[in-house]
């Protein structure tokens, strides 16, 4: 599936954020948006994953040669991680299986789908603690793998590790690594962090005075 944004232009309370953006995001691999705060890095992640419209602009996903409508069984294929993530006042385990669960899946499918999720980001070991009584680092993980377990096409992260010590910084990074290296998934990243745009990133791009440029490979 590919993502092509076409002069997208997005604008709050007579403030323009966005106004002429367009971009071709066609393979599998990591790109990653940076630019000054406020420049629009969050909004246009929440655009191509379809929680907010554009002022003007196209927004098109393809595959094999054909335009897919903006429906739900869209929206099931892709999913965005915000910089804190919303936690369930349940168990770790009940927090990941949620996308599944609305899926009404199977029990022993969920059941084997978290697990080997929880396992990919190093949490298996606290499936059946309280969600609530995990630090920072480890929430944030967990709501990488709650992301993937949808087994997402596109991967949306927006400051995936703003809020989180260095070490789990560090282990983030690593399981963005292995998406990269999986080379199944398309993940689109905002950072403000240019050392950790140059370890992840396979396109690198800028957002400036409302445009988007690529800057390089």
């Amino acid at each position: 599936m590919k993502l092509l944004i076409d002069h997208i232009a997005k604008s709050y309370d007579n403030r323009t954020i966005l106004k002429d953006c367009s971009y071709a995001f066609s393979n599998s691999g990591v790109y990653v948006l940076m630019g000054q705060n406020g420049c629009g890095k969050s909004t246009l992640l929440r655009i191509c994953s379809l929680i907010e419209q554009p002022d003007r602009g196209e927004l098109l996903f393809r595959e094999n040669g054909r335009d897919l409508a903006p429906d739900m069984g869209l929206r099931r294929r892709m999913t965005l991680v915000l910089p804190r993530t919303g936690v369930f006042n349940t168990t770790v385990f009940n927090n990941v299986a949620y996308g599944l669960k609305i899926r009404h899946l199977q029990k022993q499918v969920v059941a084997e789908k978290v697990r080997q999720v929880l396992a990919f980001v190093g949490l298996e070991h606290k499936k059946k603690q309280h969600a609530q009584t995990l630090s920072s680092g480890e929430t944030q993980r967990m709501g990488i793998a709650r992301a993937l377990a949808i087994d997402p096409e596109i991967l949306f992260l927006d400051e995936p590790t703003a809020s989180v010590d260095e070490e789990n910084t560090g282990i983030i990074e690593s399981l963005i690594q292995k998406m990269k290296q999986g080379g199944r998934t398309m993940v689109i990243m905002t950072t403000h962090d240019r050392e950790q745009a140059g370890r992840l990133a396979d396109r690198l791009l800028v957002i400036e005075r409302g445009s988007l440029h690529e800057t390089g490979r």
